[in-house]
């Protein structure tokens, strides 16, 4: 069964940085590289919301609010996923969630949490 593991959350100071990951566990190299990867994140009081996405072809997405400043990538042969939070500011926090898709759903992980103080 997959398991998606996400690390590298914090507190940060606003305008900082932050580089999440996201480990893909019990999933066949070839068949991670076939999935389009997203990153979701949750503020407190609010609905979960897409932020970045990126498919096999290493084509990326990224909602209106963190274009720019949130490139997202991918390393195949670790099968991994990354998110690279740059000039972070108060509204970034949140917990922030990696997913997959696994047959007709979504598998999430645990999520990793992402404090950005003023």
């Amino acid at each position: 069964q997959l398991q998606l593991s996400e690390s590298g959350g914090g507190l940060v100071q606003g305008g900082g940085s932050l580089r999440l990951s996201c480990k893909a566990n019990r999933m066949i190299t070839s068949v991670f590289n076939t999935k389009t990867a997203n990153w979701y994140r949750q503020a407190p009081g609010k609905q979960r919301e897409l932020v970045a996405s990126i498919n096999s072809d290493r084509i990326a997405k990224y909602s209106d609010a963190v274009k720019g400043r949130f490139p997202i990538s991918r390393d195949n042969s670790q099968k991994k996923v990354h998110l690279q939070m740059n000039n972070l500011h108060g509204a970034d926090t949140g917990v922030y969630y990696c997913t997959l898709p696994v047959g007709a759903t979504d598998s999430w992980g645990q999520g990793t949490q992402v404090t950005v103080s003023s």
